[in-house]
């Protein structure tokens, strides 16, 4: 079974979405290594990583599939940060806005009854369950200890 046209633009949309958001990991650990927190700036980047690998991984799925990949513009992220606390809110709602990506994505494989799709992006929502819970737990113990304790989170996410 080929992939119906929506659902090969909305795979598109994604690997846009997935490019984009290994831009804007690139631009967080760009702002944390320039801070010297290169713990910060280590997690940031292998979360740029695991976005490329998305967007790979869902070109090769749609390709496999009969479906036509158009590599779009990726669109400028933002370059400015403000505190640790600031960048994982950005974060945590950003995951939380792949998450809808994703959901979508399923809802549009399951209305055209393409069980392989949603199958496959079945991982990929389970994935986003993880990097939401992830992301909110660094931000709670960011606002629960603060600034003072900023060493103590950067040395733990350079172990990721």
């Amino acid at each position: 079974m080929e992939l119906s046209q929506k659902l090969t633009e909305a795979f598109n949309a994604q690997v846009n979405a997935e490019m984009w958001s290994a831009n804007l990991y690139l631009s967080m650990a760009v702002y944390f290594q320039k801070q010297g927190l290169n713990g910060f700036a280590h997690w940031m980047r292998k979360q740029a990583s695991e976005e490329l690998e998305h967007a790979e991984d869902m070109i090769n799925f749609t390709i496999d599939r009969g479906g036509d990949i158009q590599i779009g513009q990726v669109n400028v992220v933002p370059t400015a940060w403000g505190n640790a606390i600031e960048v994982f809110e950005n974060v945590y709602k950003h995951e939380c806005h792949v998450s809808q990506m994703i959901d979508n994505l399923v809802n549009i494989a399951e209305a055209d009854k393409d069980h392989a799709s949603r199958d496959f992006l079945f991982k990929y929502v389970r994935e986003q369950v993880e990097e939401e819970s992830t992301a909110k737990s660094i931000l709670e113990q960011l606002k629960a200890y603060g600034e003072c304790h900023i060493a103590i989170m950067d040395n733990k996410l350079s172990k990721r």
